[in-house]
């Protein structure tokens, strides 16, 4: 019975633990000023694969330079991750910057300019596949099983608990206690 209490323990210690990392993965980044996205496009393969995540960090956009990467705003429900091709000052005002940008994967660079004020940011590191996991759990039905997932480890964590402390209380027989 203590190896069967000693395999479960481990089982549960790295499920918690998985479940931390992941949580730490998808959420707890934004404690260290990084923001999270889903890549759902092969227009910068193969630089950042279709499924993967990726962190973003916030720029000095007077610093960006062609041939970097930048994520912006490309209006108010989609995000995109392109490289910079040409820095274009405007006209008018020198202060007001905007990006000509291009998936590495196209063949043309996008339509329009970024203005400084849309982009969010740099890539600084991605993890591949990830992403599909994170789209999933972000809607329903995949934030179901995400919760139900939770529910059952934190009852197979605890269970054990409950039933050894049951079996450990000394049992009451004829006004006397008798461990067992």
């Amino acid at each position: 019975m203590k190896t069967v209490k000693r395999i479960w323990n481990m089982v549960s210690t790295i499920l918690v633990a998985l479940l931390v990392i992941a949580a730490v993965l998808l959420a707890g980044v934004r404690l260290f000023g990084l923001q999270v996205f889903t890549v759902l496009s092969g227009s910068m393969e193969p630089a950042y694969h279709t499924g993967a995540l990726i962190y973003v960090k916030q720029v000095d956009t007077t610093q960006i330079q062609p041939g970097q990467v930048i994520t912006f705003l490309l209006d108010e429900d989609t995000v995109v991750t392109h490289r910079v091709v040409e820095v274009v000052p405007d006209v008018e005002d020198p202060s007001v910057v905007r990006y000509r940008t291009k998936g590495d994967a196209n063949n043309a660079p996008d339509g329009g300019l970024v203005h400084y004020r849309n982009v969010i940011g740099t890539p600084v590191f991605t993890i591949p596949y990830l992403g599909y996991v994170a789209n999933y759990i972000q809607h329903p039905p995949g934030m179901y099983v995400a919760i139900a997932v939770g529910a059952v480890v934190l009852l197979l964590i605890f269970l054990p608990d409950v039933f050894s402390k049951d079996a450990d209380k000394p049992k009451k027989r004829k006004g006397k206690y008798v461990k067992t």
